[in-house]
């Protein structure tokens, strides 16, 4: 039998709608005479990075601890990290227009994302404020993907059942806990994915 199209989207924000240029932290590692990867690595392991998404700890305070976990002096190592900060990603535009066809389409689009508390400012900048009918900012909500609660919300916030949404996302762990949510999860990769989704959604070609 032939699945329905899902009558509404939510959409990650990093790695499907905001592109980050690896080169930005490089020349910030070089700069300051950091190893290779000591950035990425440092922001990213789970005990500074949990909670910072989960809204106990502002962005700036995540920034100071991986500030302190550098090999470099204070002054320097916060330096590094503000470098770093400087550049605030791209929008990817087939995956932004994915979402103003939804939307044109009537199939509400929600934004679903780990974020800190710089959320709603990296949003205005990158002028996509005004491009969801909802944002589910974990952080804000205080659970984190792939809760089952964090779902859970953001499917109320679209005020469309689980079986009916889908979920894009480049996280293969965030997209299983979707799909044991019952949404329907899609791993993005990339635009190669654009023709499954727009047919997903049904919408025109």
């Amino acid at each position: 039998m032939q699945r329905q199209p899902a009558q509404a989207m939510l959409i990650d924000l990093d790695g499907v709608l905001r592109r980050w240029d690896p080169a930005v932290a490089a020349a910030a590692e070089a700069a300051h005479s950091l190893p290779a990867g000591a950035l990425m690595q440092t922001a990213f392991a789970w005990e500074l990075l949990r909670p910072a998404v989960a809204g106990e700890i502002t962005d700036a305070e995540w920034m100071y601890l991986i500030a302190k976990r550098l090999p470099l002096p204070e002054d320097e190592a916060a330096a590094a990290v503000a470098d770093w900060q400087q550049h605030r990603g791209t929008v990817d535009p087939e995956a932004l227009a994915l979402v103003r066809a939804a939307r044109a389409a009537g199939r509400p689009v929600g934004l679903a994302t780990n974020a800190t508390d710089r959320l709603r400012g990296d949003l205005d900048s990158l002028g996509l404020t005004e491009e969801f009918d909802a944002i589910i900012s974990s952080a804000e909500v205080k659970i984190h993907k792939p809760a089952p609660e964090f779902f859970a919300h953001a499917c109320e916030a679209l005020a469309t059942e689980a079986p009916w949404v889908l979920f894009v996302d480049d996280d293969d762990r965030v997209i299983r806990g979707a799909r044991a949510a019952k949404l329907l999860g899609f791993r993005w990769t990339g635009p190669e994915g654009l023709p499954y989704l727009r047919k997903a959604l049904a919408l025109p070609s």
